[in-house]
């Protein structure tokens, strides 16, 4: 068996907390979760999951929002309210 070696980093307490949680509900300690994870990026020779950027910062968008902005600022365009949806 290989030598195992220590590996820290830092993340949010809150974080930490909740995947301890979950590793916990599946029967996993957070160094196997990591472990898993770690062998499958090795594996696969990619992170195993999509990893994305939410559309709605995306450059256009904001550029979009600040003539909105700017607009409403000036004076012109109109103010709406917020619509809630329920995505249930």
């Amino acid at each position: 068996m290989a030598q195992s070696v220590n590996i820290n980093f830092r993340m949010d307490a809150d974080l930490k907390k909740s995947m301890e949680q979950v590793c916990s509900d599946m029967g996993l300690s957070m160094t196997a979760a990591f472990t898993i994870f770690a062998k499958t990026v090795s594996r696969e020779k990619r992170i195993p999951f999509e990893v994305t950027a939410d559309p709605f910062y995306s450059e256009s968008n904001m550029a979009h929002l600040r003539r909105g902005i700017s607009a409403l600022n000036e004076g012109k365009g109109v103010m709406h309210e917020i619509i809630e949806v329920d995505n249930a």
